[in-house]
């Protein structure tokens, strides 16, 4: 060791001894100093470079955070389960919108980053990291822990996990839209979140998030026009719509924490899509009116459907239908019993017609059946009915009797009121529209109103009736709203104030989509719309899209031809017949038909639809009012969810009006302001035209191309039709056809080509 000495021989220092020592203590002292200093600088880095923990001061507070950047990584199980899989790869796509660039997915605990995300079912989490939390089902947390894998360092774990297998994939999803600002709905809402370089997390971060309050919660995607015209399957995938689309719709429903899904309206239980739903994680259940999986639109010809002559027939076809499912898939069985499309079972056998009692023991019949079929494969077989229609009030006057393994789901009238009558009682459901297709309600906007659907929710929830909820979502984009509210209800459940929590609903989804600046506004505006369409019927509904068309068309086939008119049965197999449609028949038997019921309803609806047109020009004005407020990259959609969807329900209202009046008026014979009135009414197709078409920006391109079921352009061809009528009572006619859902179920179906159901 170097002392001052040579051989033995003392070098006297250049300094004197003392200030040698002073100098030392001083070079020890900055030299500690810069490396604190150096270190200080290097930890910060590290910490923004590799996320690793972080500390802020700020006003003599701490606050301590894990910091995520692209470098992070998310730490799945090799064998984790296919639905995991697809969460977790959604996961890395968020992160991606965020950061810019995904983050890697690994297998090995080795190759994890400073910052990772865990994800797995909580039975499968290292001990020294699971969190605590309740083996609920779908249960879920989201927590903060810290790995010792890395002898040189920790490791900074956010631990997503569930107590199985559904849960684990809502804390997923929970946590991309709690921390991320991922919408559940933003394949429908284009919503995209800000792009940031990190994102902070609370070191001390532990929620735990309970069992949904409603047992099974998801879609049904019925009448699926819009979707169909939009994105058609392809030939080689035999599905109506595009497996891609098929997969965004089963990411929304588990991004809004649902479990089940009827995928598609008249489907074969074998179809891609039913088995993807089961890749993805959700369970498969049935329409009402194909129980078991059958699909009755496609009865063969010259087969008897009759459960009172031929029962064997159709329990072989149910037991072919069942057995066509995928041995592991998870399914809630339908069962019930009605006629060869979506109507009463009475209208195929004269055997039962009348006679409520005989109905009611056969379609429990039926039901023991269905039961015995399934569970002769499945023994721990799950069932519902839903009571659609007549089912309510067979049940309701004691003519049916729903067996107890079988969970009673009431139904709505397709206006958001269950037809319980009261009698709801625990461990029964929901059945419930937002959208619907029956000629009078919505298809194309939102129609039920928000308070509605919540103040139903909460009356099953304080019955204890949260066995199930399925919501009609029609083609899900028009009615991103409603969906958004009844899949949060059905999740959280509801606060005691009905009225107070949809205003506060209004008022958050309008924050969230288009910015604070406008939500107030916003919220305001959307209660205003739900008040301003006209009303018709005993009790009173609203008027929907649906019905200003469907009535324009038969008033006018009714007025030019003034001979019976057909429908095409649109849900029915295709070698059904027509059948002739009495206009206002269906409405009642105190309805008068053909030019009676013209002379009845003309001034029903010039008085119903001239008080409403003010309070949507009203509602137009105030709407184009609020736009300046919303951001410019929520503009489209402001486009798409307000200002066309009012445009179609103020023209709509307007074209409708016109209509009653030119008919009124060419009945009087003033043609001169009947031509006028037409004129007037073909401008409102202008500007529905104009209204649709800014709403298919970038991905929604011909999105309005499959309205078949609203069918806009079938009525702006009648209504040019009239035109030329009235200037020309001889011109050629379009035939006495009502436009009531063939067309639409022509191409829904169309992939499924010549294909029946399996009866042998």
């Amino acid at each position: 060791m170097f002392d001052g000495r040579t051989n033995s021989t003392v070098v006297k220092p250049f300094f004197p001894e003392s200030s040698m020592r002073q100098l030392f203590r001083s070079f020890l002292s900055f030299a500690i100093a810069l490396c604190t200093m150096i270190y200080g600088l290097s930890t910060s880095a590290l910490a923004q470079s590799q996320g690793s923990r972080a500390s802020q001061h700020k006003q003599g507070t701490r606050a301590d955070a894990v910091v995520l950047n692209s470098s992070l990584t998310i730490l799945e199980s090799a064998d984790s389960s296919s639905p995991i899989r697809h969460a977790a790869e959604d996961l890395a796509a968020d992160f991606g919108k965020v950061f810019g660039t995904k983050p890697r997915i690994i297998y090995s605990e080795e190759d994890a980053a400073p910052v990772t995300i865990l994800i797995g079912e909580r039975s499968k989490i290292p001990e020294s990291v699971r969190p605590a939390g309740s083996d609920a089902p779908e249960s879920f947390s989201i927590s903060i822990a810290k790995a010792n894998w890395n002898k040189l360092r920790a490791t900074d774990l956010i631990v997503l996990s569930g107590a199985d297998m559904r849960g684990t994939i809502y804390a997923i999803y929970e946590f991309s839209q709690k921390y991320l600002g991922i919408d559940p709905l933003y394949y429908w809402t284009d919503h995209e979140p800000l792009r940031r370089a990190s994102v902070s997390i609370p070191a001390t971060t532990s929620e735990g998030f309970a069992a949904p309050v409603f047992k099974y919660r998801g879609f049904f995607i019925n009448d699926e026009d819009l979707l169909t015209g939009w994105a058609p399957g392809e030939k080689k995938d035999k599905t109506g719509i595009l497996l891609e689309v098929w997969d965004h719709i089963f990411e929304t429903i588990l991004r809004l924490k649902g479990n089940i899904v009827a995928p598609g309206t008249w489907i074969f239980p074998d179809e891609p899509q039913v088995k993807f739903a089961a890749q993805r994680g959700l369970i498969v259940t049935q329409h009402h009116a194909i129980p078991l999986g059958l699909n009755v639109a496609r009865w063969p010809k010259d087969v008897t459907y009759n459960y009172t002559t031929n029962p064997e027939i159709l329990e072989r076809a149910w037991n072919n239908a069942a057995k066509s499912y995928l041995p592991d898939q998870e399914v809630l069985w339908s069962v019930g019993l009605r006629g060869l499309s979506d109507v009463t079972y009475a209208s195929m056998d004269p055997s039962v017609r009348d006679n409520n009692k005989a109905l009611g023991e056969l379609i429990s019949k039926a039901i023991a059946a269905q039961i015995r079929i399934v569970r002769s494969v499945r023994p721990q077989a799950q069932f519902v009915t839903n009571l659609w229609q007549e089912g309510a009030r067979l049940v309701q006057q004691g003519d049916l009797k729903i067996p107890p393994e079988v969970a009673t789901v009431w139904a709505d009238d397709g206006y958001g009121y269950l037809q319980d009558n009261g009698q709801v009682t625990a461990g029964q459901g929901i059945y419930d529209h937002v959208a619907m297709m029956n000629g009078r309600a919505n298809q194309l906007t939102e129609m039920v109103p928000i308070e509605r659907s919540l103040s139903e929710i909460g009356r099953y929830i304080k019955a204890g009736a949260t066995h199930y909820y399925l919501v009609n979502t029609s083609d899900i984009r028009p009615v991103t709203m409603s969906i958004r509210a009844v899949m949060d209800a059905t999740w959280r459940g509801l606060p005691g104030d009905g009225d107070k929590t949809s205003v506060d609903f209004y008022r958050r989804w309008s924050a969230e989509e288009f910015g604070d600046k406008a939500a107030a506004h916003l919220a305001e505006l959307y209660q205003e719309y739900f008040k301003a369409p006209a009303h018709f019927g005993e009790p009173t509904r609203e008027y929907g899209d649906q019905l200003y068309h469907t009535e324009a068309r038969r008033m006018l086939l009714s007025y030019m031809t003034d001979a019976p008119l057909y429908s095409v049965p649109s849900q029915a197999p295709k070698w059904q017949s027509p059948r002739v449609l009495l206009p206002g028949a269906e409405l009642g038997p105190s309805r008068a038909a053909g030019k009676e019921w013209l002379v009845q309803i003309i001034p029903h609806e010039i008085q119903q639809c001239g008080e409403a047109q003010p309070r949507w020009d009203a509602l137009w004005k105030k709407a184009l009012e609020i736009e300046p407020l919303v951001p410019a990259s929520r503009k489209p959609f402001y486009q798409a969810a307000v200002l066309t969807m009012i445009a179609v329900n103020r023209e709509s209202n307007r074209m409708l009006l016109q209509i009653s009046k030119a008919i009124r008026d060419a009945q009087n014979g003033n043609i001169t302001e009947a031509r006028q009135e037409v004129q007037q009414a073909l401008a409102s197709f202008d500007e529905i035209q104009r209204a649709e078409s800014a709403a298919e920006y970038g991905k929604w391109n011909h999105w309005y191309r499959g309205d078949w079921l609203t069918n806009v352009y079938r009525t702006r061809e009648l209504v040019r039709t009239f035109a030329n009528f009235l200037n020309d009572p001889e011109t050629r006619l379009v035939p006495p056809l009502i436009w009531d859902g063939w067309e639409a179920y022509y191409h829904i179906m169309h992939y499924e080509g010549d294909r029946s159901a399996d009866v042998n």
